[in-house]
């Protein structure tokens, strides 16, 4: 699959953008796990425009990770315009990424993000106006949702309409923005904007990838050229090396090169033990706070840690967890997470 000139191979899966999730560490070790593609926090681009420099740190890009996509949201076709040309200047992405579907109230509610899917118009000024900007300078994409609510799917029609302001792909999460994160996502409105004769741009499905075997299904049920992994990376980065195992059997699931930190000389050597998803979580945890400082890191990490599905299952384990969340040092971080892993090879052994 391509996006303009950008080639990302069959069936690939992509990171999600993720707001206080996607920085460039997490980024870097998706890329590692076998993400074809890695996407940035999304930025605010009147917060560009007036130069702020936490939007402007989230425009840092390493060699190591391309292809990068950034992704900025707005509500004024000006605004998003300029925001592109400073992103394009400064950060030189593989794609730049349009965010018509941001849930979050505070951007919704505002016209922004899956605000838009009420203002299709509006939508579709700006999308023109980011092309006419950057267009010939970089992939210009888009991603959305079916609609507003329920009685408003109109993604099939939409996707046509983006498709003639010009962007390069289309990623779908399968919700209206009424549901939020609820309900299962609805990939028949996805299948069918694939299906459609007139739409030759690249689509990327997203919602509810949460295993290796649903990502299958979206290949082939589905038939989207790509595939986008949210909230199931979360404390399982992992699933890049799954996905890539069970689509691509025959290659290699990591990336060449030097690992670094905890996990170099694991990651090379094809077994997802839990020793070494242990390490990798570890490593997550030094890579967070090398970032920032110790507290800020751990406390930026703790999301991860929390949804791992790891520590699932394991009898008695609240208090253990209680005291990860609290840990506001590595030494103290890493105490507990010993612990765990006796607990869990405890666990195993009783299994076995």
């Amino acid at each position: 699959m391509k996006i303009g000139t950008i080639d990302l191979g069959e069936r690939p899966a992509l990171l999600a953008p993720m707001e206080d999730v996607t920085d460039i560490g997490f980024r870097l070790l998706c890329r590692r796990m076998g993400a074809a593609m890695v996407y940035s926090e999304f930025v605010a681009a009147d917060a560009l425009v007036r130069m702020v420099n936490k939007s402007l740190r989230k425009l840092e890009v390493c060699p190591e990770e391309r292809p990068v996509a950034i992704q900025i949201y707005g509500k004024e076709p000006g605004p998003m315009a300029d925001a592109a040309r400073i992103v394009v200047e400064q950060a030189h992405p593989d794609v730049l990424d349009l965010n018509f579907g941001c849930p979050v109230k505070k951007i919704a509610t505002k016209g922004a993000g899956a605000g838009l899917l009420r203002d299709i118009p509006k939508m579709l000024d700006i999308t023109r106006a980011v092309v006419d900007a950057v267009g010939s300078q970089v992939p210009v994409t888009v991603k959305t949702r079916l609609g507003w609510d329920h009685e408003h799917k109109i993604i099939v029609e939409l996707a046509e309409q983006l498709q003639d302001c010009g962007i390069s792909a289309l990623t779908i999460h399968g919700r209206t923005r009424s549901q939020l994160y609820s309900d299962q996502a609805d990939w028949t409105l996805i299948g069918e904007v694939k299906k459609n004769p007139r739409m030759h741009i690249p689509i990327i499905g997203n919602g509810d990838i949460t295993s290796a075997e649903r990502a299958v299904e979206a290949f082939e049920r589905w038939g989207v050229d790509a595939i986008m992994v949210g909230r199931a990376t979360f404390g399982r980065p992992w699933i890049f090396r799954e996905i890539v195992e069970k689509t691509h059997p025959q290659t290699p699931p990591v990336r060449e090169g030097s690992p670094s930190g905890l996990a170099a000389g694991l990651a090379g050597e094809g077994q997802l033990t839990l020793d070494w998803k242990l390490d990798i979580l570890k490593e997550q945890v030094l890579t967070s706070v090398a970032r920032s400082n110790e507290l800020s890191g751990i406390r930026h990490i703790r999301r991860h840690l929390a949804a791992t599905p790891l520590f699932k299952g394991i009898p008695d384990f609240r208090q253990t967890r209680i005291r990860m969340l609290q840990a506001e040092t590595v030494d103290e971080l890493f105490e507990v997470m010993e612990h765990t892993r006796t607990l869990l090879h405890r666990q195993l052994r009783i299994k076995n």
